[in-house]
């Protein structure tokens, strides 16, 4: 599984050691930006690199840090497809994978350090969508909602 990693300057450092982790533990990561500190980069341009990485499947999960996570968030879901969510405990970051088909997890950087970063990453990639019948029927009304809406 090729795993997507994206941040503007508030995430930049965060992006930089949780993809030092992910290599170091064999995983198939790919930085997506910004690759240099750049205080006056912004966010909504690295959500929509990540975004876009997700759904033309250059990656299968990413994870997109900013000084909250909340910004990345909202950005990230403006784009068809895209199901992303500020995870800031364990239970989220594996049950957004398992209930909600979440592709895009957002972490901020001023609100957690690099080990719970870690424990939530290896929560959200090691989950897996449940494909239950009542969790199919709720993903069907929110693509519905992005095809009624999205327009």
């Amino acid at each position: 599984m090729k795993i997507a990693l994206a941040s503007d300057h508030g995430g930049f450092e965060l992006k930089k050691d949780l993809f030092n982790w992910l290599k170091e533990n064999n995983y198939d990561a790919v930085d997506l930006g910004n690759k240099v500190y750049d205080s006056l980069d912004d966010f909504p341009d690295y959500a929509e690199i990540i975004s876009k990485a997700i759904i033309n499947g250059e990656a299968e999960k990413g994870i997109l840090i900013c000084g909250s996570g909340v910004g990345a968030a909202v950005a990230a879901n403006k784009f068809k497809g895209i199901r992303a969510s500020v995870c800031h405990d364990i239970y989220s970051a594996h049950q957004g994978v398992e209930h909600d088909a979440m592709n895009i997890l957002c972490l901020g950087a001023r609100v957690v350090g690099i080990q719970l970063a870690k424990d939530l990453v290896a929560s959200y990639i090691n989950a897996k969508y449940m494909n239950e019948e009542r969790l199919n029927r709720r993903l069907e009304k929110i693509k519905k909602f992005e095809d009624d809406f999205g327009k």
